[in-house]
This record gives C-alpha cells, sequence and structure tokens, in this order.
C-alpha cells in the first residue's frame, strides 16, 4: 500500500528528489533479457543491497536478482528469505523445520554466486511464521541469515 497518497506517476521524481533519492533511468537499443527490469540500489553506511523486478508479459511482478544473485520468485504475503551457503541440506533442514512447526511450503525459490558459494533462499510460505521459528532457522547450519518477509 503506498506510504504517501499525493505521489503519483507525474510528481514521483520531484518528491524523490525533494527527499535526496537519485533516480537514474537507462535504455538500451539491444533488447534486454527483461523489458520491464527496475533496480532499486540501496547505499547506508555499513553495506549496499540491491533487488531486481520486472513484469512477466502476464503482468506478474517478478523478483531476478538480489544483490548480484540471480533468481526467479514470485511474491506472496507470507514469505521467508534466507542468506545460506550453496551446500547439501539446506533445502531438507529448512522444509523439516518448518513441517515440524506445521507451516506449508507453497514455493521454494534459489539462486546461488557460484557453486559452493553465496546463496540466496525464498520461499512462500501459506502461514504467519513466529520470531522464535525464523530464529531456530537462522541457526542451522550453513544458514547465515533468515528473514520473515510480509507483503
Amino acid at each position: 500500500t503506498p506510504l504517501m497518497d499525493s505521489v503519483n506517476m507525474v510528481n514521483a521524481p520531484s518528491v524523490a528528489k525533494e527527499r535526496g533519492i537519485e533516480i537514474s533511468e537507462v535504455t538500451h537499443e539491444n533488447l534486454p533479457s527483461y523489458q520491464t527490469l527496475i533496480r532499486l540500489s540501496v547505499t547506508t553506511e555499513r553495506r549496499q543491497r540491491s533487488v531486481a523486478g520486472t513484469l512477466f508479459s502476464d503482468q506478474d511482478p517478478r523478483l531476478v536478482e538480489v544483490n548480484g544473485i540471480k533468481l526467479e520468485a514470485t511474491l506472496a504475503p507470507q514469505m521467508l528469505f534466507l542468506w545460506n551457503e550453496d551446500k547439501p541440506g539446506i533445502i531438507g533442514d529448512v522444509g523439516s523445520k518448518l513441517g515440524a512447526a506445521g507451516i506449508n511450503v507453497a514455493t521454494f525459490h534459489l539462486g546461488r554466486a557460484r557453486p559452493g558459494g553465496d546463496a540466496l533462499s525464498l520461499l512462500e510460505i501459506d502461514d504467519p511464521i513466529s520470531d522464535d521459528m525464523v530464529r531456530q532457522i537462522g541457526e542451522l547450519p550453513n544458514v547465515r541469515q533468515a528473514k520473515a518477509l510480509k507483503f
């Protein structure tokens, strides 16, 4: 839902500028992989993060990259986001933990920087997940970070 009802397609660039948000638009003559790709990059004192998304032909929004790691994921009301190492057992460990808590996994999207390197998992789950369960999943072997997401 919008945080500012007064912002629209016409005045969004000027509102962003007033708030110190830099916007740049890049166009290419060659057809890119995604015709409607949008990338958001945020830089703080501690780190830089980026996320990219697109609309597929049926106008279905998809997340296609997080911090340089490619994946393809639809967004859902309840999700679980994991930063992990690309090691065997992540899918089974996470699925078992969620299953024991009665939380059904609807989709499980994966992406990795390289074999055995940094990876991420984005799960659509049917029910809200407790902070305690997120903590337990974050403590699993090879999981670096777990976060509950709500859209």
